[in-house]
C-alpha cells in the first residue's frame, strides 16, 4: 500500500497508462493479424490495404511508447516480406 500522497497518485497514473497502453497494443496486434489473414487469402489489393493500416497503427504505437520502435520495425518488415511474396506469386 502507498505511504504518501505522491505514491497514491503514481498508482492512479500507472493504472490509467496501463489500460491505455493495453488498448493500443491489442489494436496493433489485431490489425497485424488481420493483415496476415488478408495476405494468406491471396487478394493483393485488400492485403495491401490491410498491411498499410497495420503499419500505420504500429508506427502510432511506437511513437506513443507502447511498443519499442525496433519491435514495430521488425513487425512491419515481416508483414512486408509476406506481402512481397504474395505480389511475386501473382
Amino acid at each position: 500500500m502507498a505511504n504518501s500522497k505522491s505514491a497514491e497518485k503514481r498508482i492512479r497514473q500507472n493504472g490509467k497508462r496501463r489500460l491505455r497502453n493495453r488498448s493500443h497494443r491489442n489494436r496493433a496486434r489485431t490489425l497485424v493479424k488481420r493483415a496476415r489473414v488478408e495476405i494468406e487469402g491471396g487478394d493483393a489489393t485488400s492485403a495491401e490495404e490491410a498491411t498499410r493500416v497495420a503499419m500505420r497503427d504500429l508506427d502510432k504505437a511506437a511513437s506513443k511508447g507502447v511498443i519499442h520502435k525496433r519491435n514495430a520495425a521488425r513487425r512491419k518488415s515481416r508483414l512486408m516480406k509476406r506481402l512481397n511474396a504474395l505480389r511475386a506469386d501473382a
